[in-house]
Parts: C-alpha cells; structure tokens; sequence
C-alpha cells in the first residue's frame, strides 16, 4: 500500500484543506496518509463562525513517528503540505520531508504555501509565511503558489502575463523543480488562468471565470491534490497540469449548477478522473523580450 502524506487543515463540514485534497487523490487511486494541523467545524468564510481547535507541533511529530514504526514512510511517494497552524508545525514538516526522503528517495515534496486570504478569513500565524518563503518553498521539488505568493516568494509585482513568466522562471532558480501557479488573477477578467513552470518552459491553462454570491474555498487546495496525483501517476508534467485545470473546473462547475457555496467534490467525483470538457494549453514564447501564449 503506497501513498500521500497530506499535512493540511481539517473541515468536519464542506471541503478545505484535508477535506478538499484527500478525496480527489483517491479518487484517482491513491491511498492517503492524512495529518491534520487544525479540526474547525467548517470554514472560516461561515458568517455564523466555527468551533475546533488547532493541534500542536507534537501531535505531527508523534504521528509521524508512529507510521515509522510500522515502514509507512518508506511506502510514502510524496508529501503534500498545505495550511500550517503555527511555526513549530512548518518546522516539523522539514523533519518530515528529510525522514521520508531517506526512506524513499524518490518521493516528492509538494508545497501549497498557504500564507493567508483575509478575504476568505483565512488568516495564518506570525513566522509562518517568512518560514514558507525562506525554508519550505525552496526545499520542495514543486510549489503551488497564486499570484500573490509567488511574488512573495521572488520579490517582484506580478502585473501581467511577461511578469508572470518572469516570475516563474526566477522561481526555479530558487530551488523548486515544477511551479504551479494555481490562480493568475491578473492575467484575465473574465477567465481563470492558472500557469506551469518546469525546465524553462512555461504554460498557461485557462478556464471559465464562473459567478459565485461568495468565494470557493478549498479550491487550490483541490489543484493541489490534482496535480500531485497527475505527477504520481507518472504523466508528464503538461498533462498533469492540463487534468487538474480540466477536473478543478468540472468540479467548480458542478458547485455552481447546484447552487452550492461547498465544493461538489462528492458530486463531481466521476469527472475527477476523466474530465468531460477540454481545455488548450498556451505555450509562452518570446519574441522580442515580449512574452504571449499561443494554443
């Protein structure tokens, strides 16, 4: 039994962290070794509020300890992290990482550097993010970041399709094998455009902008799984990218026919595998330092 440690926040009610990414990779064959760094009732978006409690550093730690004990980390092919609770979690992962990697040298390490959406009332401890920029996002062989955390991650305004290659391209030098940008929200009003980075290449994948009364939540958290999949599954980097843009949407989709404010992660779970609706890939290329895509 091989598998997916996922360290990320936990929902008891609807899809985030956890509850949106362990699913979809096992839908798509998969087991998953789920750690959860915080247990809320539901979301934080929820008016009403939400009840749970974050776990400490050395419930991650003690827990990782015990699926040591019984050669787990040796079946682990790759580690997911996403929302940490606090900088003794972060610290943890790196112990983590390293651990398994000795087990399995192989295995992947996939960062979604969750530093906080207070549009979303998602907001993260003081330490995490500058622990994110400066130690996981460069130890991890890929990195799905949006728009704002990569240019956290490499200094710089991200302002439109050029800055983004720019961007992306800075990113690899930084460490990472593989960026994900999992939302460009610059690029395009009435599209959503997400962009793969990988040995200089670069590609855009854009989808319909669907209308919603209030934010998705648990959204990356899906392409982040999607995409992790895709890479285990042994598919080249291009298709894995173009699945998790097609299948994210069919799920985001399926929310939106239903009227629901949740992701219909159980309701969409066939399209996770086979999506119905393609979608292109643009390749950007440069001409005269001018950078564009074209299908």
């Amino acid at each position: 039994m091989r598998g997916v440690i996922s360290i990320q926040s936990h929902v008891v009610y609807g899809h985030a962290g956890n509850s949106s990414a362990v699913f979809p990779l096992q839908r798509m064959g998969f087991e998953v070794f789920p750690i959860h760094t915080v247990q809320f009732s539901n979301h934080t978006q929820y008016s009403e509020g939400w009840t749970g409690t974050a776990f400490p550093a050395s419930d991650i730690n003690e827990l990782t300890q015990g699926l040591e004990k019984i050669g787990a980390l040796k079946r682990c092919d790759a580690i997911l992290t996403g929302y940490q609770g606090s900088v003794e979690q972060c610290e943890m992962i790196v112990d983590i990482v390293r651990k398994v990697k000795i087990q399995n040298p192989t295995a992947i390490y996939v960062c979604d550097p969750v530093m906080g959406a207070p549009d979303k009332g998602c907001i993260v401890s003081e330490g995490i993010a500058e622990f994110l920029l400066k130690k996981l996002m460069p130890m991890a062989d890929v990195i799905v970041p949006n728009q704002f955390e990569l240019s956290q991650f490499v200094g710089m305004e991200i302002n439109s399709l050029s800055d983004a290659v720019t961007a992306c391209k800075a990113a690899l030098k930084l460490g990472p094998q593989i960026v994900l940008v999992k939302h460009l929200y610059s690029i395009s009003d009435n599209k959503f455009s997400m962009m793969i980075a990988f040995d200089d290449q670069c590609y855009i994948a854009q989808r319909p902008q669907l209308d919603f009364d209030k934010p998705l939540v648990g959204v990356g958290d899906l392409i982040s799984s999607l995409f992790t999949a895709g890479l285990l599954k042994e598919w080249s980097v291009i298709r894995a990218f173009k699945h998790s843009n097609e299948a994210a949407y069919a799920v985001v989709k399926k929310t939106h026919e239903l009227g629901e404010w949740e992701l219909q992660t159980i309701a969409a779970q066939d399209e996770i595998v086979e999506p119905t609706e393609k979608f292109e890939l643009g390749k950007c290329v440069e001409d005269n330092s001018f950078s564009y895509y074209s299908i």
